[in-house]
């Protein structure tokens, strides 16, 4: 196998993320490759019965996920640093399966890290997996890293 020069890592910062996340550390080491850490913000819900949030109150829900995630990508970014592995993190928006391919693309991405829940059966049928889809539209390789 050629030596990978970029590889990005997808996390939604559960635990089944964590796995994935040191899979990847290890590939970038390894490879010299630079990493891609992103995380897709998923819009604030509903919160009142009848679906309805104010504006204000809805941007501030916003901004409240955005920052958190910004917070978490700076660590995870400054522990890949300190391993020795440089790279970038990244905060993206949209659909997640769409949203890391675009992302694997736009950054030349010779191969995507992303951990699996592991849901099996109805409970992946409703909820849907997001690696997956992801290895469904990826144009490179996907290394899917089942979480514990």
């Amino acid at each position: 196998m050629k030596s990978l020069r970029n590889i990005l890592v997808a996390t939604d910062f559960s635990s089944a993320s964590r796995p994935a996340f040191r899979r990847a550390l290890e590939l970038a080491l390894s490879n010299e490759a630079a990493l891609w850490i992103v995380h897709v913000a998923a819009p604030p819900g509903p919160i009142s019965p009848d679906g309805y949030v104010l504006p204000r109150i809805y941007e501030e829900m916003d901004l409240a996920i955005r920052t958190d995630a910004q917070k978490r990508l700076r660590v995870m970014l400054a522990r890949a640093r300190k391993v020795g592995v440089r790279g970038r993190a990244l905060l993206l928006k949209g659909v997640p399966h769409e949203a890391i391919v675009r992302a694997a693309r736009a950054h030349r991405a010779e191969m995507i890290v992303l951990g699996t829940h592991g849901r099996t059966g109805m409970a992946r049928f409703f909820i849907g997996s997001v690696a997956a889809r992801v290895v469904a539209a990826a144009t490179c390789p996907v290394l899917t890293v089942r979480g514990r």
